[in-house]
């Protein structure tokens, strides 16, 4: 059974059909990190600014090069669904 799936031929992330340890090999990657269940991994090289697609579609937007089997979160891209920045970063 795979450990990651592709949604859509064109997306640049892989999702986790499992939690997987740094240092997994898998379709060719070496996960840079623990990968939780269901969350994504780059399957190439995704610079800064550039589109992060799932689903064939764009779902956010790189905030720092992302190398191929780095997690893709909220720490390394902005989600255009979802807030991405911390309370404390909030204007009072």
């Amino acid at each position: 059974m795979s450990q990651l799936i592709r949604l859509h031929s064109a997306d640049n992330v892989l999702i986790a059909l499992r939690a997987l340890p740094k240092g997994t090999v898998v379709e060719g990657l070496t996960l840079s990190a623990d990968i939780s269940l269901a969350h994504k991994v780059a399957a190439t090289l995704i610079l800064a600014g550039d589109p992060v697609l799932k689903y064939g579609m764009e779902i956010g937007r790189a905030t720092a090069d992302i190398a191929a089997g780095d997690h893709v979160h909220v720490h390394n891209m902005q989600s255009q669904y979802t807030v991405t920045y911390f309370r404390s970063e909030e204007v009072t």
